[in-house]
């Protein structure tokens, strides 16, 4: 401050020099001295300014002064205050989670004395030890029915939880087959309910013997039945709900994956390895099943390095359409594989699927998403183009068409919301597709229903009721069997005489009975100008319609 204060009088100094100078100027040049003011007065006058700005900057130091002591003092006040509330909002926390503990610990006292009063209730004398019986037909939850003493309010945790305490596999799988319907409610109440198994691995490993029939040849014939992917879709569940019960559970728990559990799991997985190379392992054909299942045995308990990295990768691309395929890649250790994996995906033209992969392990550098979702697009687009000369439904064929793209559009635009990719690919322009192609089936939904006309009833056949033949006596009388179909008598005897009667070739048939062939008549009574309409959507007036 010094510094400035010397720098700052030292230039005063200078300036009042070099007026002194120029106004010793002046004097020199005027010849009058009646209007010379003093150097004197000039000079009072300077510092009287001088003087006046250093008392308002003396002023002005002296507000900054204060405003600084008054935010020191408003700061330490609200830091107090601070502390104070957060104080209270600590102990109003411990409060609220004793009252927590206090309402599980009575939840968990009452669902215990409900579950002793129904089992109590409902198991009689034939089966006193106890026992949840593993047969759903004698069990007291079978089939989403409820046994007649129980309660409707027992929840599917306990139900689970009561297979799960009794180390009941084939219950618990039962189970959860017979409520599949209603597993998106209680997902995460199996992860829950495994935790009172004894042994939770090894119940698991127990169930999954029913994930491969014993007979080989009602495998083959139920491979794709509803019962078998079912109990296979069920697995799968129970397995997922075991990797969320590792995902929770102390690191150092070994008691849930210890080495005879790991080499159960192991014998169940070479068994399965044996069939899967046997098996045609594709999403397309719904074998991925299969593949899903075996890589989350492998992933959950830890033995993927006992199997090679390239029938890995395989079963990987064959459930590679599944939102969970990234995690397995990742969990079973092939994660220097994945940028072979995303380029052979993109080969196959499944793009979505490989920017899952892109998106998980930060592939973007090497693999922009964006491009390959609008590549996703046109190949759906080109792939679901009609060709009239391939198909014989036009119609039929566009509305194909038109729901293949629809769908493609709703998984594009669901992927670039999710991965925040609207800035690089504009929304407007894909959901103002989807409304037309909306639009579109509507009204052609709208217009088939208006359209649509009654089947006509089918006129008995020659053979079915006698008839007596009968001919016109001209064009030599029409034969009663046109491209190796008979024609019903009534067009057989008036075949070739419209112009007998004009006022019927006058009337236009607009229309066609669905799943009705046209009538075809003899070369020698059809007009000459029928040939014009044979392939042509138009119809000529004269046609006969069965």
């Amino acid at each position: 401050m010094d510094d400035v204060e010397q720098a700052n009088e030292n230039n005063r100094e200078s300036m009042i020099a070099q007026l002194v100078q120029a106004f010793v100027e002046l004097e020199a040049r005027k010849g009058s001295s009646e209007d010379k003011v003093p150097w004197i007065e000039i000079k009072q006058h300077f510092v009287e300014l001088e003087t006046i700005l250093n008392k308002k900057h003396e002023e002005l130091q002296a507000k900054e002064r204060e405003y600084e002591e008054k935010e020191l003092e408003t700061n330490t006040l609200l830091a107090q205050r601070k502390v104070a509330v957060t104080s209270k909002e600590q102990d109003l926390l411990d409060r609220l989670q004793e009252l927590k503990d206090a309402a599980v610990a009575s939840i968990v006292e009452a669902r215990a004395n409900h579950q002793t009063a129904t089992l109590e209730f409902v198991y009689d004398g034939e089966n006193k030890d106890n026992k949840v019986s593993s047969s759903p037909e004698n069990s007291p939850y079978k089939s989403g029915e409820k046994s007649e003493g129980v309660a409707n309010d027992v929840t599917p945790l306990l139900e689970i939880k009561i297979f799960c305490e009794k180390m009941d596999a084939n219950g618990l799988l039962d189970y959860v087959v017979a409520h599949k319907k209603k597993v998106s409610v209680f997902r995460e109440e199996i992860s829950v309910a495994l935790e009172s198994a004894t042994d939770p691995a090894r119940l698991v490993l127990d169930l999954l013997v029913g994930f491969y029939p014993a007979n080989d040849t009602t495998q083959q014939n139920d491979k794709m039945g509803a019962a078998l992917q079912g109990k296979r879709k069920s697995c799968i569940l129970i397995l997922e709900a075991l990797a969320s019960l590792l995902a929770r559970a102390d690191p150092g728990a070994d008691h849930l994956l210890n080495p005879e559990t790991k080499q159960q799991a192991k014998a169940i997985a070479d068994e399965w390895r044996l069939k899967l190379a046997s098996a045609d392992i594709d999403a397309a054909n719904g074998n991925s099943l299969e593949a899903e299942a075996f890589l989350q045995l492998l992933s959950i308990f830890m033995i993927a390095s006992e199997f090679g990295e390239e029938e890995l990768c395989k079963l990987v691309l064959a459930v590679a359409q599944n939102r969970s395929a990234p995690e397995l890649c990742r969990s079973i250790g092939l994660t220097h594989k994945v940028p072979a994996l995303v380029e052979i995906l993109i080969n196959k033209e499944k793009q979505i699927a490989a920017v899952h992969f892109i998106q998980l392990f930060q592939l973007q550098e090497s693999f922009p998403p964006v491009p390959l979702l609008r590549t996703y697009l046109k190949n759906q687009r080109r792939n679901s183009q009609v060709k009239a000369d391939n198909v014989r439904d036009i119609a039929t064929a566009k509305i194909d068409a038109n729901a293949q793209e629809l769908a493609a559009l709703r998984v594009v635009i669901k992927c670039i919301e999710e991965y925040q990719f609207e800035s690089e690919y504009p929304l407007d322009t894909l959901h103002k597709r989807v409304h037309q192609l909306e639009k579109a089936k509507t009204e052609k939904r709208r217009g088939g229903e208006f359209f649509k006309r009654p089947q006509q009833p089918k006129r008995p056949r020659p053979n079915e009721r006698p008839f007596p033949h009968r001919s016109s006596g001209r064009g030599g009388g029409a034969s009663g069997v046109v491209h190796g179909r008979q024609v019903p008598p009534v067009r057989t005897a008036y075949a070739g005489t419209a112009d007998r009667y004009p006022h019927y070739a006058a009337v236009a048939h607009d229309y066609q009975v669905p799943g009705q062939a046209m009538y075809t008549p003899q070369p020698s009574a059809a007009p000459s100008n029928y040939g014009r309409y044979i392939g042509s959507s138009l119809q000529p007036s004269h046609q006969h319609y069965m």
